[in-house]
């Protein structure tokens, strides 16, 4: 048994909390909105981040950003000598890779391991875990994070998951605008959209995603969220800051990110990304 603080317990926090606790590990959650930790079974619960970094040996990391993780983590820097940083969350690699020195300035350790999946993949230990470390760390939590996932995959040092996690969830905004603008003409001009669907999933065009997210377009039903639209704002912003600091081209990923600040202009901040979907086919 590991004792484990959990720092962060929103939408993916609290399914991943309780999986470390049917586990039988000993986690001590702390969240900045306190009511987010009613749902968690079986957990102490801390009235701030350092009560809850004091009482662990590991802690893991679900919070919104790296400013967050600034205001939490590493308001009492001195509390993290010994300690394990996990770092979960969706950040830039040069973000990471300054809560690292940070952290092991304080005398503790740093991996960085964000996901990919929403809340189903969460319950059910599903998600793809991207490990950025030194094999030596991630050799020692591996196990760990296998609750998480099955096969947490090791990319190299600091720096190199949070880049991959962030690539990835462009393409979670590129494809889902781009299936919104093709549905959309679809819806607009009459054509049956299963004789649509039936053509697209046969075809090297496909991704589950489109799926996914079609009959909530359809609906326009952007309730009950695994993956809010300002978070997926949030990560398409830091995709681009880092691409260009790449010297990238970035005008495609612009337009997402357009679409979605639009999004968030009409209060659709909370729904399921699946909202970008208003913005490109307006209700008429």
């Amino acid at each position: 048994m590991t004792k484990i603080g959990f720092i962060g317990t929103g939408l993916m926090g609290i399914p991943m909390a309780q999986r470390l606790i049917d586990a039988g590990h000993s986690v001590t959650a702390y969240n900045r909105t306190a009511a987010k930790l009613e749902s968690l079974t079986g957990a102490a619960l801390a009235s701030s981040a350092s009560e809850a970094i004091a009482a662990s040996e590991c802690i893991v990391l679900m919070l919104t950003n790296a400013q967050a993780i600034q205001e939490t983590l590493l308001a009492e820097p001195s509390v993290l000598r010994d300690r394990t940083v996990i770092q979960m969350s969706t950040i830039a690699p040069d973000e990471s890779r300054s809560i690292r020195d940070q952290v092991v300035s304080a005398g503790g350790n740093y991996l960085e391991a964000p996901v990919l999946g929403s809340i189903p993949e969460a319950r059910s230990g599903k998600l793809i875990v991207m490990v950025g470390a030194e094999l030596e760390e991630f050799e020692k939590w591996r196990s760990l994070l296998q609750i998480f996932g099955e096969n947490p995959i090791l990319l190299g040092s600091v720096g190199s998951a949070a880049t991959v996690k962030l690539a990835l969830n462009q393409l979670i905004g590129s494809l889902t605008s781009a299936f919104a603008a093709s549905l959309g003409l679809v819806l607009r001009q009459n054509v049956d959209v299963e004789s649509f669907m039936k053509i697209l999933r046969q075809s090297a065009l496909y991704a589950p995603t489109f799926d996914k997210k079609l009959q909530r377009m359809i609906d326009r039903d952007f309730e009950n969220p695994n993956f809010p639209t300002k978070h997926l704002q949030k990560d398409i912003g830091l995709f681009i800051e880092t691409a260009r600091s790449s010297n990238l081209e970035t005008v495609s990923v612009e337009g997402v990110q357009e679409i979605l600040d639009q999004a968030i202009s009409e209060n659709l901040s909370d729904l399921d990304y699946a909202a970008l979907f208003a913005i490109v086919c307006p209700d008429r």
